[in-house]
C-alpha cells in the first residue's frame, strides 16, 4: 500500500478529476442553474483508485480531530462513505459513517439517516462530491441538527464556487473543499 503525502494524494486525485470527471457543454445542475461545465464526482468515487484517493485525503483531513462519524446526502456521499468505512477499518480508526436521505423511507425502519445510530451530541463531518449552492449539505445539516447531532464542518471534493461556501457559512457550517472550480477549469 502506498504511503503518500496529502499533497501527493491530492495531485493524483486532481489529475483523475480533470481527465475523467470534468465535462464541458451546456448542462442543467441540481440547483437548477445552467452551467458550461459539469463535475461528475461519481465517475471518480466509484472507481477503486478514486475511492482510495478520496478516502485517504479525507482521513488525513480528519486526523487529530474528535469526530464520531462522517456522512452526507445521498447520492454524492454514498461511495465516499463506503470508501471511508473500509479505509478506517483497515487503519483501526473508530469512525462511523452514515447517509442522509432526501425523504423518509415508506417501508422498513422509515429512517432519514441510514447507518449506525448516531447518538445525540455526536460530532460529525458532512461530505459530498460536489457543492454548487450547498443546498444538499444544508438540508442534511438541518436533519441532523434536529437529532441533536453537532456538525463540525463539511468536506467536498469540488466547490463550484457558486455560493456554497457563503450559504453554508450562513447556516453555521464551514466548507472545506479539497478542490475549487479554479483548480479544474481555468
Amino acid at each position: 500500500m502506498e504511503n503518500l503525502t496529502l499533497k501527493q494524494y491530492k495531485l493524483r486525485l486532481l489529475e483523475l478529476l480533470k481527465e475523467k470527471a470534468v465535462q464541458k457543454g451546456r448542462i442543467k445542475l441540481s440547483s437548477g442553474k445552467i452551467s458550461n461545465f459539469y463535475v461528475d464526482g461519481r465517475l471518480i468515487t466509484l472507481t477503486p483508485v478514486g475511492a482510495w484517493l478520496v478516502a485517504n485525503i479525507i482521513l488525513r483531513m480528519l486526523k487529530g480531530k474528535k469526530i464520531d462519524a462522517v456522512g452526507g446526502p445521498t447520492l454524492g456521499a454514498d461511495p465516499i462513505v463506503g470508501a471511508l468505512a473500509c479505509m478506517a477499518y483497515l487503519r483501526n480508526i473508530p469512525l462511523k459513517t452514515f447517509i442522509v436521505r432526501k425523504k423518509k423511507k415508506e417501508h422498513g425502519m422509515r429512517r432519514l439517516v441510514e447507518g449506525p445510530q448516531l447518538k445525540k451530541g455526536s460530532h460529525v463531518v458532512l461530505i459530498d462530491d460536489v457543492a454548487t449552492t450547498g443546498s444538499s449539505l444544508i438540508e442534511a445539516k438541518e436533519i441532523l441538527n434536529k437529532m441533536g447531532i453537532k456538525i463540525e464542518y463539511a468536506i467536498v471534493l469540488v466547490d463550484r464556487q457558486e455560493g456554497a461556501q457563503e450559504n453554508l457559512k450562513k447556516a453555521g457550517c464551514k466548507l472545506l473543499p479539497i478542490f475549487k472550480k479554479k483548480d479544474l477549469v481555468p
